[in-house]
């Protein structure tokens, strides 16, 4: 571990002479040091580190939720909650559109279009912390990364139902498998909220800061093993506990302060973490599918979001720079793979590579265009 924070405060330091994000420095620093480059961490290594990352993606998911005031809602409306079911569905129907049309089967095509939905809310969240963005860009940005984890699930579990079908025709019937994606949103959701509001009953006989941190660790730390113990999503679970504990607890903000502070080593670890997971050697082997799934997808996100605001009128700075922020693609994608190659088995390999070198690309330039958007919104300043 003393190797990930090392490796994260060096080339934080390096990549600022380039004026991009730190995580950009963390991502980059971990692919060098790990078995890509110089194999300083090993494979096993990464592997055994996967707590880091279980850890960090449970607070990350927490600080989210702690965005989802009644307050924004009630001001702004349905423009988040349609400006992501938008762009969630045309990355889909864009990446699924342009494999059939380059030849490839239905079935491989809905399962590896399906994934496209997914976007990885952690590296754009660094970016608005480092820089501390405000505006109408940023909070809908902080609402829509939310929300996609649950409408990505959704759609993959609809894509998947299809594909099943299509590949078996004697398989279980499509609304049960339809159904089950839905379900599990809801399971996780639920177990969230019960928590939350937990975690706020008891943090008022805590007046003290060191304590109440400790409380709000062992919660965030609870609600990520009961979801990865009952197979659902830790990011909603713990999501749907930050908005409960942000919505109705009186000192969620000086909380969220304190728990900031704590939280900036793990951070640094996880990003270094994943970095060193990404693997240079898969590059040659994406072939013409990878080509389209990394480039249509972000077709999809850009033409999705400005379809959204648009329906839903939102502020011209949301229209002309949300989507490039949502283009990094980590955790949940690579999740998917794991279901999509019990699905499509022949496509296994085809699809696993494909989503690795597309996390790898979105990953490392990621940070920089959601920068880049949020200072052409002018949420961030230009000399930043």
């Amino acid at each position: 571990m003393a190797a990930l924070l090392f490796a994260g405060l060096l080339f934080s330091r390096l990549i600022k002479l380039l004026k991009l994000p730190n995580v950009t420095g963390f991502l980059v620093g971990g692919l060098i040091i790990g078995p890509s480059v110089l194999g300083l961490l090993s494979a096993q290594g990464v592997e055994s580190l996967n707590l880091v990352s279980s850890v960090a993606l449970g607070f990350i998911a927490f600080s989210i939720g702690s965005e989802f005031k009644i307050s924004y809602f009630r001001r702004v409306g349905f423009l988040p909650i349609v400006i992501a079911v938008f762009e969630s569905l045309f990355a889909v129907v864009f990446v699924v559109a342009a494999l059939v049309a380059s030849g490839q089967a239905l079935p491989f095509s809905l399962v590896l279009g399906a994934i496209a939905a997914a976007t990885a809310p952690a590296a754009t969240i660094m970016v608005i912390k480092q820089y501390k963005a405000r505006g109408p860009v940023t909070e809908t940005l902080l609402s829509v990364v939310a929300l996609d984890d649950a409408t990505a699930l959704i759609f993959f579990g609809i894509a998947v139902a299809i594909a099943q079908a299509l590949e078996s025709p004697q398989h279980a019937s499509l609304l049960a498998s339809m159904a089950a994606p839905v379900l599990q949103i809801f399971e996780a959701l639920g177990i969230g909220l019960v928590l939350g509001a937990v975690h706020t009953l008891l943090i008022r006989f805590l007046p003290a800061r060191h304590n109440r941190l400790a409380l709000t660790i062992a919660f965030v730390l609870t609600a990520t093993a009961v979801a990865d113990m009952l197979g659902l999503s830790a990011l909603l679970t713990t999501m749907a506990m930050g908005a409960v504990f942000a919505n109705f607890c009186r000192q969620s903000a000086q909380v969220m302060e304190v728990t900031d502070r704590f939280t900036n080593p793990i951070y640094m670890m996880f990003f270094v973490l994943s970095g060193a997971g990404l693997n240079l050697s898969i590059l040659p082997s994406i072939g013409l599918v990878g080509i389209i799934y990394v480039v249509v997808r972000v077709l999809g996100k850009l033409a999705g979001a400005w379809f959204g605001a648009v329906l839903m009128r939102g502020p011209a700075a949301v229209r002309r720079c949300l989507g490039p922020a949502l283009l990094p693609q980590a955790g949940v994608a690579i999740g998917l793979t794991v279901v999509a190659q019990q699905v499509v088995p022949q496509y296994a390999e085809v699809i696993r590579a494909v989503i690795l070198c597309g996390t790898l690309i979105y990953e490392l330039i990621g940070p920089g265009v959601a920068k880049w958007t949020l200072q052409r919104a002018g949420e961030i300043e230009k000399g930043a």
